[in-house]
């Protein structure tokens, strides 16, 4: 016989007892009036590195914090602590991706009340987060252009589980001989209408308007909240 209803149901029991979390997330975000930006990618695509260039622009003019989950090390947290934001590591041990628990837990000690944004930047993988709800304003697909251009087409899920995608390394994009057109093509193929952003944390290309996105969302949400 099978084992395979089982872990069905299983898996469903986890994803309700996940869904209860997040939403009591969702609305204690909503009260604090907390935009809440989650990060989701594969390994590699340069996650850590758009939220530290994020994490020191914002800071200047907005309460920022960070969490970020790794399956090992907190190596990401020292370095974008680096930006003087408050930042927690989340340490996943051999879970692939973060669940609303795993958040909801790091935020103790933290008062969302005190905060404009706070940055959630998932493990690295491009499969487990895309069924998990943190509970989040919004998610983030990121794709580097070291990765090509058919990540979308691969991983379809992800992107349609994301309300936002950033094509990454953009001062990359020609010496890896990257199709931009096609890159585009490709996300829109897969989540037609998708708002795309194009930028390099290393040289700020494409940051301005990113940021730009990020403060009107965070002016909705602060608009919605007194209505």
């Amino acid at each position: 016989m099978s084992g395979e209803p089982r872990l069905v149901e299983v898996r469903k029991n986890i994803l309700k007892q996940n869904d209860i979390v997040a939403s009591a997330l969702r609305e204690r975000f909503r009260e604090s009036g907390v935009f809440v930006v989650s990060m989701v990618s594969s390994p590699g695509s340069g996650k850590t590195a758009l939220l530290e260039k994020t994490l020191k622009l914002l800071s200047k003019n907005f309460r920022v914090a960070a969490l970020v989950g790794d399956l090992a090390t907190e190596n990401d947290a020292h370095r974008l602590a680096r930006s003087g934001a408050p930042v927690k590591q989340i340490v996943t041990g051999t879970v692939c991706h973060l669940e609303a628990a795993m958040v909801e837990k790091a935020l103790e000690g933290w008062n969302p009340d005190e905060l404009d944004f706070l940055f959630v930047e998932n493990v690295g993988n491009l499969v487990c987060p895309s069924s998990y709800d943190l509970g989040e304003n919004l998610r983030l697909v990121l794709s580097s252009v070291t990765e090509g251009e058919d990540k979308p087409l691969k991983y379809p899920t992800i992107f349609n589980s994301a309300d936002v995608a950033v094509i990454t390394k953009m001062d990359l994009a020609a010496a890896v001989e990257f199709d931009e057109t096609t890159s585009v093509q490709n996300i829109l193929a897969v989540r037609p209408g998708m708002e795309i952003f194009k930028v390099s944390a290393k040289t700020g290309a494409g940051m301005d308007e990113f940021l730009e996105f990020l403060q009107a969302r965070l002016n909705e949400t602060k608009v919605a909240k007194t209505i």
